[in-house]
């Protein structure tokens, strides 16, 4: 079984979809995913599609999906396949699971390749780093289950693996900014600050490679029109360590032309105190 999270929602057993059309049982087998070889609790599993207004007949509907879903499995397994669908997505004491290897779900390899990447970045392994977190980046091909009608469990997860993406694609940044890939991150990075226009971490990036691609005036404006979207829509100013690397711009700082120090940090906190 191969399942994908990281965008539309996928599970293909020998190559037959098992991905239900209704949304409820969508909603099932995409929190069941989520925690391969855990046991997800019923009442995890009613909140998820029905919150707390659960309908008299709950837990006998949440049995009817799971029987469905068990069908399209047994479907696609076929007649000689070695263990029964009951045996894959399993009934436990309280609740069920999805007895398959975490490494068949995109967001399992995802999170592995991460943290990877990130330790390669700590020690001082950039090539190394950038290369493990574009794998990773790879993996994504839209929102977290972009297809999904999410409730109240799988919202706090969508919600925690896209930021989770957006912290991966600033540490491989970070990696390709260490390995001077300035030029080639500039286009990347005027659509991410479009896309997050308060973001001062992503901000910093575009000002470091603009100006280390000697488009020093480009640079400054990032930081010109972002203080002034601070100021305008929460009344702040930009964090300190901003406010010496736009200083240290203005100064022709050569700190910015390579690593402020022996220290493994991000682009963000190059001139943090």
């Amino acid at each position: 079984m191969e399942i994908k999270v990281l965008g539309t929602l996928n599970a293909d057993v020998n190559g037959m979809s098992i991905v239900p059309t209704a949304g409820k049982p969508r909603q099932i087998l995409a929190l069941l995913a989520l925690y391969p070889g855990r046991v997800v609790p019923v009442p995890t599993l009613m909140e998820e599609i029905w919150g707390t207004n659960l309908p008299q007949s709950s837990l006998t509907t949440l049995q009817t999906y799971i029987l469905q879903l068990r069908r399209m499995l047994g479907t696609a397994m076929g007649p000689g396949a070695p263990g029964t669908a009951k045996d894959v997505l399993a009934t436990r004491y309280g609740g069920y699971l999805l007895q398959i290897p975490a490494e068949s779900v995109d967001v399992h390899r995802y999170e592995r390749l991460l943290t990877e990447g990130r330790q390669a970045f700590e020690d001082g392994q950039d090539e190394r780093s950038a290369a493990l977190l574009r794998e990773a980046l790879q993996l994504w091909d839209g929102p977290a289950l972009v297809d999904v009608r999410v409730g109240p469990i799988l919202e706090i997860e969508v919600m925690r693996l896209d930021q989770s993406r957006l912290v991966a694609q600033e540490r491989r940044i970070d990696a390709d900014l260490r390995l001077g890939r300035h030029v080639e991150l500039i286009a990347e990075l005027t659509h991410l600050i479009a896309r997050h226009p308060q973001h001062e971490g992503l901000h910093s990036q575009a000002m470091l490679a603009l100006y280390r691609s000697g488009r020093q005036a480009a640079a400054l404006d990032v930081y010109r029109r972002l203080r002034q979207r601070l100021i305008d829509e929460l009344g702040v100013e930009p964090s300190p360590q901003l406010q010496r690397m736009h200083q240290a711009m203005l100064a022709v700082d050569p700190h910015l032309d390579v690593l402020a120090g022996p220290r493994r940090t991000s682009t963000f906190d190059l001139y943090a105190a």
